[in-house]
């Protein structure tokens, strides 16, 4: 199964000069849904993570549906003022801004097996903002997943050293 073919490209959005890779068409059919999380899971298996973080919003699909998958805990990244405890943050550059994300203190113990997910690596900023967290934590990052991968934004030297796949390249 292509699953490129159901992914939609959005210009200008979220401003003007971005094309955006919008992953509902995707989500929204049974079998390409399926079948995504099953190669997310065939490459994340084998690395034995006791917890996929994801940040919101598309992370939370991938990642809770990835962790069910693979027996796992799943650890939400969510945007500053969301969590309702203590939390570490991360503030990191997008290619149409800046943000933060947040976990609670107590979401990964010393030495836990973290695969970091989101829907698409851009260039890295999200993406390292997660690794950050995991490390400030104490946890081991053993792999970073993504369904998509924007290469020409060359996100993946942001995550130099780590272990990093994404299921399409474009």
């Amino acid at each position: 199964m292509d699953l490129a073919e159901l992914i939609r490209d959005v210009p200008d959005f979220p401003s003007a000069g971005i094309v955006f890779k919008d992953v509902m068409p995707l989500l929204a059919d049974p079998a390409a849904f399926r079948e995504t999380i099953d190669r997310l899971a065939a490459w994340a298996g084998p690395r034995t993570p006791d917890i996929i973080l994801g940040a919101e919003a598309r992370g939370f699909i991938f990642g809770g549906a990835l962790a069910y998958a693979l027996g796992c805990g799943f650890v939400a990244a969510r945007k500053p003022g969301k969590l309702p405890w203590k939390t570490v943050e991360a503030t990191y550059a997008l290619e149409y801004g800046t943000d933060s994300l947040q976990v609670h203190a107590d979401a990964v113990a010393e030495g836990t097996r973290v695969i970091v997910l989101d829907d698409v690596l851009a260039t890295g900023g999200t993406a390292k903002a997660k690794v950050d967290l995991v490390e400030q934590l104490g946890g081991t990052v053993v792999g970073a997943l993504f369904v998509i991968e924007l290469t020409f934004l060359h996100g993946r030297e942001r995550l130099s050293g780590y272990d990093v796949h994404a299921l399409i390249a474009v």
